[in-house]
């Protein structure tokens, strides 16, 4: 778990697998490959209602957060301290998941795998930085 790290708009967080080029669905132009988010009560919905203890690392998402409703972010602008962003497309488990997470994972994460988003401004961020709507526009 990083402390910190650079967000590159367009691009995706430094060091990344997607910004190396080397994301397993990696496509030129594909909109919300750049950031993926995850709620943390998702993994704790897992455990009670499917059985399945996942760790957060095993979703393969950048980012997991708490408290927020990350589906109410879909097409919509948010930053994550001051680095603007647009939710782009929910991260919906796939069959690439499935076969390296933990069986019966996959039902569990339909329409609560996450959030995809693009990265519209550079920035630093920070473990515990506030993720909120964008009030700027």
């Amino acid at each position: 778990m990083l402390k910190s790290t650079q967000l590159i708009a367009g691009i995706g967080l430094e060091g990344d697998r997607y910004a190396l080029g080397k994301g397993h669905f990696q496509s030129e132009g594909r909109r919300g490959q750049a950031l993926t988010l995850i709620e943390s009560e998702t993994f704790e919905a897992l455990a009670s209602e499917h059985g399945v203890v996942m760790a957060p690392v095993e979703a393969r998402r950048n980012i997991v957060t708490r408290n927020i409703d990350l589906n109410a972010l879909m097409g919509k602008r948010f930053r994550i301290a001051d680095v603007l962003c647009q939710g782009s497309r929910l991260a919906e488990p796939c069959a690439w998941l499935q076969r390296t997470t933990p069986k019966g994972m996959l039902r569990g994460l339909v329409h609560r795998g996450g959030l995809r988003a693009d990265i519209l401004e550079d920035g630093l961020i920070e473990a515990g930085d506030p993720i909120l709507p964008d009030t700027s526009t």
